[in-house]
């Protein structure tokens, strides 16, 4: 890794760490962004990142989970790992996604609290909605809002 590389990779490492995420989640997405070949083992992650193989393991399977990474067929021993095309847009999807355990959750508050507490039922009814709203309209403008983007912004229209 050269030492732009290492910025780079650190600045990623940053980033995510601001936005809630472990600065080595970012910091693996930063290398697998530039890496060659564009797919690492688990062992190469450690070595590139001077982290250990169990804390690159740890992060590497929310990313999966998330969509950022995903991992790729191998007949050895060693798994492989490299970025997942449109990674971010699956995972604001899963994150979008979440907000209906929000939904649910106000359901049950409603379902709980008593007609004669409508101050609090006023505040479950609009963060179920907040939720309800998030996870269906926010979620499919804002993808769709991105494809558009990012189909203008590099001549595919």
């Amino acid at each position: 890794m050269s030492p732009e590389e290492a910025e780079l990779v650190d600045r990623l490492g940053l980033l995510m760490e601001t936005l809630g995420a472990p600065r080595t989640m970012g910091r693996i997405y930063g290398w697998l962004m530039v890496c060659d070949p564009p797919h690492q083992s688990l062992t190469e992650l450690a070595a590139e990142l001077n982290a250990s193989k169990a804390s690159i393991s740890t992060m590497i399977r929310p990313m999966q989970e998330g969509g950022l990474v995903e991992r790729l067929p191998s007949a050895a021993r060693q798994h492989y790992y490299r970025l997942a095309p449109g990674g971010f847009t699956r995972l604001l999807q899963v994150q979008f996604g979440r907000m209906q355990a929000g939904v649910d959750a106000a359901e049950f508050g409603l379902s709980v609290i008593g007609e004669d507490r409508p101050e609090q039922r006023e505040r479950l009814k609009d963060f179920g909605d907040f939720c309800r709203f998030s996870a269906t309209e926010v979620a499919s403008d804002f993808i769709r809002r991105w494809d558009n983007y990012r189909a203008a912004n590099r001549g595919e229209r």
